[in-house]
């Protein structure tokens, strides 16, 4: 992404980062994945076969405010 504006303000200039996803066998990092939340028999979200996308935050050092973007080339 070149040079993302804050959705908020409009600053130029965010500062980018990730979100960490620190649960019981997590991989360390945010994913997105397509569609409604639909739970599984034992209670946790139902993933099994469905596209997951790397989730990338930038920062907006005026404001604070967070944009999550979605990278499309990532499974």
């Amino acid at each position: 992404m070149v040079d993302p504006r804050c959705s908020a303000c409009q600053a130029v200039g965010l500062e980018p980062g990730f979100l960490e996803d620190a649960g019981e066998s997590s991989r360390g990092y945010l994913r997105w994945i397509p569609g409604p939340l639909e739970k599984g028999i034992f209670g946790g979200a139902a993933r099994m076969g469905k596209q997951r996308l790397d989730v990338s935050a930038y920062r907006c050092g005026e404001c604070g405010h967070l944009d999550l973007y979605v990278d499309p080339t990532t499974t």
